[in-house]
């Protein structure tokens, strides 16, 4: 939390992690942010409990968002924009929503941003920072991997790979951790392609458990060892959507074109 003498602010809320990697990426996401509203005092919160309960036992406090929302009222802060660094209108981005609605009438203004994958201009726009990160090779096969949502607001997924489709961008595959499609689309494009390479990438903000364990991890059903075992070369990318500059540059919009809650309330 970092205080000015305005009454505005800026509250940034992610999941949260543990992983001193994954939480770099968290930052580097909230920095951006942080510069764009060089006005606005700054707040951070996490919606997971379990997380934020683990870093308080080592003496580092998260706020919630209902504890962010309530210190801010206590400052006496008026105007709040609401940045989740959520990719998907999902669960989690679901009940930060509804937490923001719940304090709308105490601030002048409370206006809430929307995920990183909002819309379909916000899938053209993600694919083609993506093709420009991992270009592959002839023979080589890009799968990422996203988390899944089983309250999707559309279908984020097959509208990526679309895309990638229309752009020309042929060679990749998109699989999740958690709720369908899973790994199975994955594997099934790999059986027949029969790719000399398959390069791993998280479709995630941060590199956390998921992709440290589930993705590249040493277990045998890591989807590095489940795709080893289709008789093809792997190769891990250990990055972070928060540490590519393009997709910061896409919350700072979103943040920019946050939507009121206020109003809402007040009708």
């Amino acid at each position: 939390m970092e205080i000015k003498n305005g009454k505005k602010a800026l509250l940034v809320v992610s999941f949260g992690t543990t992983y001193s990697d994954a939480q770099s990426h968290i930052t580097d996401v909230e920095t951006s942010l942080r510069n764009a509203f060089p006005d606005h005092s700054f707040y951070r919160a996490w919606t997971s409990n379990v997380l934020r309960k683990r870093l308080e036992k080592e003496g580092e406090h998260i706020f919630s968002v209902e504890g962010a929302l309530e210190c801010m009222d206590s400052e006496g802060v008026e105007e709040v924009v609401v940045q989740p660094t959520h990719m998907l209108y999902g669960e989690e981005y679901r009940r930060t929503e509804e937490t923001v609605r719940f304090y709308a009438e105490r601030f002048n203004k409370l206006s809430a941003g929307a995920p990183l994958l909002a819309d379909e201009d916000d899938v053209t726009a993600l694919t083609g920072i993506l093709e420009k990160e991992y270009p592959v090779e002839s023979g080589e096969l890009l799968v990422l991997m996203g988390h899944g949502s089983a309250s999707m607001s559309f279908p984020v997924y097959d509208l990526m790979e679309r895309q990638f489709n229309l752009d020309g961008f042929k060679q990749v595959c998109i699989g999740t951790v958690e709720f369908d499609p899973g790994i199975e689309p994955v594997l099934t494009r790999i059986r027949r392609a029969k790719p000399k390479r398959v390069h791993l990438v998280p479709l995630l903000v941060s590199v956390g458990g998921h992709v440290i364990n589930d993705m590249a991890g040493d277990g045998e059903d890591s989807w590095r060892n489940q795709i080893l075992r289709e008789g093809t070369e792997v190769k891990c990318h250990l990055t972070g959507l928060g540490e590519v500059e393009a997709v910061r540059e896409m919350y700072i919009q979103h943040a920019r074109c946050a939507r009121v809650i206020t109003e809402d309330v007040s009708k």
